[in-house]
């Protein structure tokens, strides 16, 4: 855990029970793809299912976490970014936000958000931080955003530039104007020179909208694909940062890794907040 006067632990929690374990879980069944353990026999089945019709989703997985990474390391290394928000974490895995953040600048502060009953089981996972940065955990629906902005500004500094997460969790709001409200009204709190990172799934391969149609019949919380339009929509009034909204394989690839094919189908980039 993150040590001295910094250390929030999980910033109010709630709610630290109360696992359905026979209803499909989406940060459950995402822990499943990346080869992790915190899933349960339901969790398992429902993932199996998507990957019949879609057998690129485990290798997609992969790819959405190789770019969480990158649009990390980039704000950290490129643009000076030394505070994140990651909004809708889910569970603990391999470079997470902090963990990449901190190995590129130790003193990154990071401030996750979810109100999953595993992923707040799991929080303490995600609360281990360099002695130079912090790390906190906020229980919270992504609608509650007075919550999220009051808890965050006692970790992060509101008048320095903040990384603006959203890894694949908008599809949730199934509302397009919702969604976007979301993350204007984030925004609008967030000081300039501080950035948005987002990618999410498209709807332009048939078979992936199949897939997630099945998903969203098996009880899961529903997650909806959207045109590669819409996704670059949630970026308007921002700077894009070169090359811009694009399938994931051709934002800022690293060079030494080969691109996973099924990435083409969820679109991602980096939006700067310039006034």
């Amino acid at each position: 855990m993150a040590t001295g006067p910094d250390d929030l632990s999980c910033l109010q929690s709630d709610l630290m029970g109360g696992i359905d374990t026979s209803t499909p879980n989406a940060a459950r069944i995402r822990n499943y793809w990346l080869g992790g353990k915190d899933y349960f026999t339901v969790d398992q089945d429902t993932g199996d299912a998507f990957a019949l019709v879609y057998p690129e989703i485990f290798a997609l997985a992969r790819a959405e976490r190789a770019f969480t990474a990158r649009a990390v390391r980039w704000m950290v290394t490129c643009a000076g970014v030394r505070q994140f928000l990651d909004v809708g974490t889910g569970l603990p895995a391999d470079d997470h936000t902090h963990q990449v953040a901190q190995a590129a600048a130790a003193d990154c502060r990071v401030v996750y958000v979810d109100n999953d009953a595993m992923v707040l089981n799991h929080c303490q996972a995600l609360l281990t931080s360099t002695p130079e940065g912090a790390t906190g955990f906020i229980d919270a629906d992504l609608h509650d955003l007075d919550r999220i902005l009051d808890q965050t500004g006692q970790l992060l500094d509101f008048t320095q530039p903040i990384g603006l997460l959203f890894m694949g969790v908008l599809g949730h709001i199934l509302d397009y104007c919702d969604a976007r409200d979301i993350v204007s009204r984030l925004l609008r709190a967030l000081p300039p020179g501080s950035y948005l990172a987002l990618r999410d799934g498209t709807d332009i391969n048939s078979a992936f909208a199949r897939a997630q149609d099945g998903y969203n019949a098996s009880g899961a919380i529903p997650y909806v694909l959207r045109s590669p339009q819409r996704i670059a929509g949630f970026f308007t009034g921002l700077d894009l940062i070169d090359p811009g909204v694009v399938p994931l394989p051709h934002w800022r690839p690293d060079p030494s890794s080969r691109p996973a094919p099924a990435a083409a189908d969820v679109f991602g980039g980096i939006g700067h907040k310039a006034r």
